[in-house]
């Protein structure tokens, strides 16, 4: 099971109101957060909505314009070689040499982490054997699969065992054969310190991840435990209704706790409403005043695909 150690919990990296522009539009708008040991981070949204840049920020390769960033207990605009030295980071392409062996990118990498020659030693074997590459080390990593690659790219952030593990999309352009391998690693990783995987795949997210957030246009719209989705997927967020004489949809928007209503045809409508709540007999009310002649209403519980998209077009605050 993820996280069953004894550091498990120990907060490794602080986010504090992290905001970047890119001229007038806002990239990454007051993002806060924290990722504890033993946590796998699902980091989901889809393209543009500041995913990336907020990785590379944490990675210190782009200043922020405002915020901060605590890894390890270093803040890393004050400390930064301090707060570098916790932090591992792949980004989507890996940065490899591929005139190079495995074993030699390693060693490469190890010195610039500044690893004397037996620590680099014992760190290359370390990740070589976590990563299964012990069979490729003599091999040009030009002549590796993909697949092969992103686990050089996995060892090569993890050579100085850093607290905290940064993915920016590791799996895409594998095989499915592949990506089960890597999601294995990911896991097996995050059992001794906080993985951030930023994905746009949320099988991929429900397979590796205990912890999940939801970005869009810049923003956190969501940020919480895995299993909490999991329990809104079975609650209901939706009701279906048939109406022989419907009055006009704004009508039934006006309805109380009603965020949008569907029009599906036929007299028949989809109110979506907050979880957890109850516009049945608000609905009836009104249907009996208004002479509507209700004759369908059928709660319908969303997926867990469409909570997400729900929360990316806006359609729901989740706290």
């Amino acid at each position: 099971m993820l996280g069953e150690n004894a550091m498990t919990g120990e907060i490794v990296l602080r986010v504090e109101e992290l905001s970047h522009r890119y001229g007038e539009n806002r990239g990454v708008d007051a993002v806060s957060f924290t990722l504890s040991r033993g946590q796998v981070l699902g980091f989901l949204g889809p393209n543009g909505a500041g995913k990336s840049t907020t990785l590379r920020m944490l990675a210190g390769v782009l200043a922020p314009d405002a915020g901060r960033i605590i890894i390890n207990g270093a803040d890393l605009l004050d400390q930064p070689q301090r707060a570098k030295q916790a932090i591992g980071y792949l980004p989507e392409q890996p940065p490899l040499y591929r005139e190079l062996t495995v074993d030699e990118q390693l060693h490469y990498s190890a010195r610039l982490h500044r690893l004397d020659r037996a620590a680099s030693r014992q760190a290359m074997t370390r990740g070589k054997e976590r990563c299964g590459l012990m069979e490729v080390s003599r091999r040009l990593i030009g002549n590796l699969s993909k697949g092969y690659r992103q686990r050089v790219g996995i060892a090569q952030a993890m050579l100085h065992d850093p607290p905290v593990l940064i993915l920016d999309e590791p799996t895409v352009g594998l095989d499915p054969i592949q990506g089960r391998e890597i999601r294995d690693l990911i896991r097996e990783l995050g059992q001794d310190r906080g993985v951030i995987l930023s994905t746009h795949l949320l099988a991929e997210v429900q397979t590796t991840c205990n912890q999940v957030q939801i970005m869009q246009s810049g923003r956190l719209v969501y940020n919480g435990a895995l299993a909490d989705l999991h329990q809104q997927q079975h609650q209901s967020s939706r009701l279906r209704i048939g109406l022989n004489a419907p009055p006009p949809a704004t009508e039934l928007a006006r309805l109380p706790a009603v965020m949008r209503v569907e029009d599906l045809g036929g007299g028949q409508f989809r109110l979506h409403h907050a979880v957890g709540a109850a516009p049945h007999q608000a609905l009836i009310k009104h249907a009996q005043a208004g002479g509507w002649d209700l004759w369908e209403m059928t709660p319908e519980a969303a997926g867990l695909e469409q909570i997400c998209i729900e929360l990316m077009l806006g359609q729901e605050a989740v706290a």
